[in-house]
């Protein structure tokens, strides 16, 4: 169990030390416990940090071996250090109840300091796709910078010196196209409440693009629209709804004419809301409950369909 527990610390953590260079960075410089109390956050950081099962498993192996790999931090002039690497970490060793952490201090300005932070966690294997905008978004952004800055360092971190774009930098490695690249920029246009419902998959990434495009208030009516048609885009409605923006013509009473079209995969479909079910179910049942008692109950009516029939 030990060992296993270990993997999974290990597993869970940024890979912060994956390269020769970053080797020798942590060489050279000290590990310091730092009071957990005394680490803030990163500025707009774009990685949800979430007190689910991994989160758990991650506090449980922190709470037996430590923290495995120290985080990174740089001096906050309003007192502490910022956290650039290691957010994870630090919500684990407080679920630990740990009161201090390994923490690497380093001197980093803004541009730096963001691209390590996005690299530490693109890493990781499951990400949601605002998390993926933003941090492409932050990322390109700061290597748009430094390639303005004369001198070797700036050149060995952005690769500009073979006239590369800072774009095809990056898309050389987090392994996406640059158009991808862009597209997922482009879905940090969205309104907070749109966004949400991309990272729970109510609405496709490529809907989400098109739907990116509408003007800020649109996309405040679009959600009027949804909610009274109890429907969300498909990309042909996205991609016209975006036409109709793009030539001023686009209204509230036009979103609910499209979004009241009864698209071809729903032609089969019959769908409850939550309010319509919740009322006739205990509060304690989840939906996976809710739903095994609707087969059954519909088991039983069909069979007692089939005695009347055949009497």
């Amino acid at each position: 169990m030990k060992s296993s527990a270990k993997k999974i610390e290990l597993a869970s953590v940024d890979d912060l030390f994956s390269t020769e260079e970053g080797r020798q960075d942590a060489k050279l410089e000290k590990i310091q416990e730092i009071p957990l109390s005394e680490l803030h956050p990163f500025k707009n950081h774009p990685f949800k940090v979430k007190d689910d099962e991994a989160m758990m498993e991650t506090a449980d192996s922190i709470k037996q071996y430590g923290v495995l790999v120290p985080a990174i931090a740089r001096p906050d002039p309003e007192g502490g250090y910022e956290l650039v690497a290691g957010h994870r970490r630090h919500r684990a060793s407080e679920l630990a109840e740990k009161e201090t952490m390994p923490v690497i201090v380093r001197d980093l300005d803004d541009d730096a300091a963001t691209i390590i932070m996005v690299d530490s966690n693109l890493q990781r294997e499951s990400l949601l796709p605002s998390e993926r905008a933003f941090a492409y978004k932050m990322k390109l952004d700061a290597m748009k910078r430094q390639a303005g800055r004369p001198g070797k360092e700036n050149c060995s971190q952005v690769g500009n010196d073979f006239g590369k774009k800072s774009s095809e930098v990056l898309a050389e490695q987090v392994g996406q196209s640059k158009n991808q690249i862009f597209r997922y920029i482009r879905l940090t246009e969205l309104i907070p409440e749109l966004m949400d419902m991309v990272d729970e998959k109510k609405i496709a990434l490529n809907p989400a693009y098109e739907l990116s495009f509408l003007k800020k208030e649109e996309q405040v009516d679009l959600l009027d629209a949804m909610d009274s048609e109890q429907a969300t885009p498909s990309l042909s409605q996205a991609q016209r709804l975006k036409k109709y923006s793009q030539e001023g013509h686009l209204t509230l009473d036009m979103m609910r004419v499209i979004m009241g079209e009864e698209k071809k995969s729903d032609l089969d479909r019959v769908t409850f809301t939550s309010d319509t079910l919740r009322k006739y179910f205990p509060k304690s049942y989840t939906p996976q409950r809710m739903q095994e008692t609707i087969i059954k109950l519909l088991e039983a009516w069909q069979k007692k369909r089939q005695r009347d029939q055949e009497r």
